[in-house]
């Protein structure tokens, strides 16, 4: 879960000659002539309202400019793909792909390696582009035979947004309309299938790929791709306008804390004070929305647990990378064709507990299996840490009553609640603010009970304070003053806790997205 997105460092765009850009999902400002300049030259603005080269191997210059913005940046970006649009090449590629397969030895497949397979189907692409006339160019050329080898091994059409690392959301609404997220900012692309019957033709390709089905009788599929990234496609009779796809993407190399400091996601006072609660031992929940970073940000807060321990995750789709030599993966399965063999987070849960497991790590509590964590949790499995969905630190204990009142039992909600209190100390809530930016909002404490409530504390908070001329979130993080609850626990665990780290103050203002 790449949540938190690096900034792409300015590099030479050309121009197309002729660019026929679908509508974006808000108004998109034109782009002039000195902005695509400064874009294509790696320029940008200083303070002082000069422009500076970003390498500083060049002298400033003064005079009028015109700055350009991050949504210029998108609609460069954006144009940049419009030469999937012509209907030249379009045809030409569909042609060639039918060729290729044609012309490949069916009863030798079978036999071949992946990589065969693949530097079988890019000689003969190039062997019939050669021969063809009607390719002027060799960058036409080239381009073909990407573009074929994407038709035969990729997603098609959207394998160029899934090779920018910036990338982090594709969204396909129908065969004719695309739509992506970079740098937090969604856009429209120009990328289109050729008909409903083509854009089947990826999704069911993917599904056989991970040992999953879609068609009529189950038209929606959760899948891991190769590269670790998140799929789910709803087909027809559910999706009434063609398929839809939502995949989300994770970056080849995961986000470190080193990453979430320099993006301002935390401050390092906050990391300490998480980094001795992992260790300490202290079982911990992260709260959030959708698509606002939960996933990533417990990644990598497992980065503080102590490699000599044993870990087991559990995840509906595997998308945690521990970097502990001791850890148990393992991951859930649907019902097959005949409605058996579903294999549930819960039913993973209870196995666990037999694994000997010094740690379990869910990827995502959201049903019955909350009360066979909260049970891990008060039973010796010290340490452990999920994610669930939920607006605050506070509705992430409503939320997690509600998911253990879905177990089946009967349970007085005292007892819930006094099971929560015993069983989580510490709640951080992570949110996706205007922009795109990720901030973790808030870290909170359970401290026990009050009568039937569960009684919380805040420790750190973020505090958005308005939105930047880009329509980027900006506020400032601060320490509420509260020294914790657990301080006695964590002392005797062998971790001491500065008494300043909590003093009551702002520890870092946050001026919207930061530049790299």
């Amino acid at each position: 879960m790449n949540w938190l997105r690096q900034k792409p460092s300015p590099s030479p765009v050309p121009k197309p000659a002729s660019v026929t850009l679908l509508p974006a999902v808000d108004e998109v400002a034109p782009v002039t002539e000195a902005a695509e300049m400064d874009a294509t030259a790696g320029l940008r603005t200083t303070a002082a309202g000069q422009l500076s080269d970003p390498e500083g191997s060049g002298p400033a210059m003064t005079g009028p400019v015109t700055v350009k913005s991050p949504r210029d940046d998108l609609v460069i970006w954006a144009a940049s793909l419009d030469r999937q649009s012509d209907p030249r090449l379009i045809a030409i590629k569909r042609e060639l792909h039918q060729q290729v397969i044609s012309t490949l030895d069916i009863s030798g497949v079978g036999k071949w390696s992946p990589e065969q397979l693949r530097l079988e189907v890019r000689r003969q692409t190039e062997v019939i582009c050669r021969e063809r006339k009607d390719l002027l160019s060799t960058a036409e050329r080239e381009q073909i035979i990407d573009d074929v080898m994407d038709e035969t091994f990729g997603l098609g059409p959207l394998e160029a947004l899934r090779r920018d690392p910036n990338v982090t959301d594709i969204l396909v609404n129908g065969p004719k309309t695309v739509y992506a997220e970079r740098n937090g900012r969604l856009i429209r692309t120009p990328i289109k299938f050729q008909d409903e019957k083509h854009l089947l033709q990826i999704v069911q390709r993917i599904a056989n790929e991970v040992g999953r089905r879609i068609d009529e009788t189950s038209p929606m599929l959760d899948a891991r791709l190769a590269d670790g990234s998140r799929l789910n496609a709803v087909i027809a009779p559910l999706a009434l306008d063609g398929a839809l796809i939502s995949i989300r993407r994770f970056g080849s190399v995961p986000l470190t804390i080193d990453r979430l400091l320099k993006n301002q996601s935390m401050t390092r006072e906050m990391v300490d004070f998480l980094d001795i609660c992992v260790k300490a031992r202290m079982n911990m929940i992260v709260s959030g929305g959708t698509g606002s970073g939960k996933t990533t940000l417990l990644n990598c807060l497992t980065g503080f647990i102590p490699e000599d321990e044993r870990v087991a995750t559990i995840e509906d789709a595997a998308e945690l990378r521990l970097q502990q030599p001791h850890v148990v993966r393992m991951e859930t399965r649907p019902a097959n064709i005949e409605g058996k063999g579903e294999i549930t987070t819960r039913d993973l849960v209870r196995n666990a507990l037999r694994m000997r497991p010094d740690r379990i790590i869910i990827g995502e509590c959201r049903g019955a299996e909350a009360l066979d964590m909260l049970q891990a949790m008060n039973t010796g499995h010290d340490g452990s840490l999920t994610t669930i969905h939920a607006n605050s630190t506070r509705d992430a204990v409503s939320r997690l009553e509600m998911l253990v009142g879905m177990a089946g039992f009967d349970l007085p909600i005292w007892i819930i609640r006094k099971q929560i209190a015993s069983a989580v100390q510490i709640v951080l809530q992570v949110s996706r603010l205007m922009g795109g930016v990720r901030r973790v909002t808030k870290i909170s404490e359970i401290t026990g009970m009050e009568g039937d409530v569960v009684s919380m504390q805040d420790l750190f908070e973020f505090k958005q304070t308005g939105i930047d001329e880009n329509g980027v979130a900006k506020g400032y993080f601060a320490a509420t003053g509260v020294r914790p609850f657990y301080s006695d626990r964590i002392e005797t665990s062998g971790f001491s806790l500065p008494g300043e780290l909590f003093e009551k103050r702002v520890l870092l203002r946050c001026e919207g997205r930061l530049t790299p």
